[in-house]
């Protein structure tokens, strides 16, 4: 998973609980350029602790996992 899916998980939570952009970054104290920025997987360096802030405001977990060989 790249960042541009991560944004795209996180713009569906957000949408699906009815929160404006504007509204999620103030919460968090977030510019919503940047809450923008990561939904459309333009920023190109985003720290870890706001994605987790944004997933743990939004409901969602982030998870690390080892790669699996992907089929040929």
């Amino acid at each position: 998973m790249d960042l541009r899916e991560i944004g795209s998980l996180i713009s569906t939570a957000r949408k699906r609980q009815k929160l404006s952009q504007e509204r999620l970054a103030q919460q968090l104290g977030m510019s919503r350029a940047t809450i923008s920025g990561i939904e459309n997987g333009t920023v190109p360096e985003i720290g870890i602790r706001k994605i987790l802030a944004i997933c743990a405001a939004l409901g969602l977990e982030l998870l690390a996992q080892e790669r699996t060989q992907r089929p040929t």
